[in-house]
């Protein structure tokens, strides 16, 4: 994998209305009801983390979520592998049609009840484990609103621009809402706070979104210094097939 040296924040030359003309948004996000403000950021966080046009020509993503669960994601096609160890289960499904089909220690599911609910249960492990990953790149995603609340500082000090996000009877846990923090010196997400509900006064929880790694010019968080959410990132320009339809497929150098 090559590593190229990145560039954090965005050209002070550019406005911040320049940097929306190069990240529309995704088809149902919620433009009329949000921010201009709140866009202009999202967009100059796309920026700093490498562009859009690097994260659409970005196909494999490949990650390990809480030491719990190995995921590798197709994004072009929608296929996606996860292996939870623990539980002796490999799912291969493809989440744009939820086809696909599961292993539990070492017997292929065959009931097609069983397989209908498995896929659903495969998604809403990516929809989850995949936020984690990359949810800055998410932030102007079908049914998001997105609010400009304030500025203020990250629990370590840093000086932040902080969006909320909320969601339109989409995804899984449509009543949840988040407050994202990008720093004014990078204008990167640097830490962001959970909300089980989005209408409740204070933070379910916060976490950082640090340490970002450079993956051949696209910068991601990973190893986080709490310790939690993704390890062992890794990005692929190519990878088998059969990474996404055998479930004996293993990870060559």
């Amino acid at each position: 994998m090559i590593a190229v040296g990145c560039e954090n924040g965005q050209d002070k030359k550019e406005s911040l209305s320049e940097i929306s003309d190069i990240n529309p948004p995704a088809s149902g996000f919620d433009s009329i009801n949000s921010d201009p403000k709140a866009i202009a950021w999202a967009d100059a966080t796309m920026k700093a983390m490498g562009g859009r046009k690097k994260w659409d020509n970005t196909r494999y993503l490949a990650w390990n979520f809480f030491d719990r669960r190995d995921l590798i994601w197709d994004k072009y096609t929608g296929n996606v592998r996860i292996e939870v160890p623990q539980d002796s289960i490999i799912y291969l499904t493809n989440i744009n049609d939820n086809t696909g089909k599961v292993r539990i220690k070492g017997r292929q599911v065959q009931e097609s009840d069983s397989i209908k609910n498995l896929m659903k249960r495969a998604k809403s492990i990516w929809i989850n484990d995949s936020y984690w990953l990359v949810m800055p790149f998410k932030l102007k995603d079908s049914g998001v609103t997105l609010n400009y609340l304030r500025e203020d500082t990250t629990l370590i000090g840093a000086q932040s621009h902080v969006l909320g996000l909320t969601f339109n009877e989409v995804g899984d846990t449509p009543n949840n809402g988040y407050e994202i923090y990008i720093t004014k010196s990078d204008s990167l997400v640097k830490q962001w706070a959970f909300f089980g509900n989005a209408a409740q006064d204070s933070a379910s929880a916060i976490w950082p979104w640090d340490n970002y790694q450079n993956y051949n010019g696209l910068l991601l968080s990973a190893d986080r210094s709490d310790g939690l959410g993704p390890h062992d990132v890794q990005v692929y320009e190519s990878l088998s097939e059969e990474a996404f339809t055998d479930f004996d497929w293993k990870m060559t150098e």
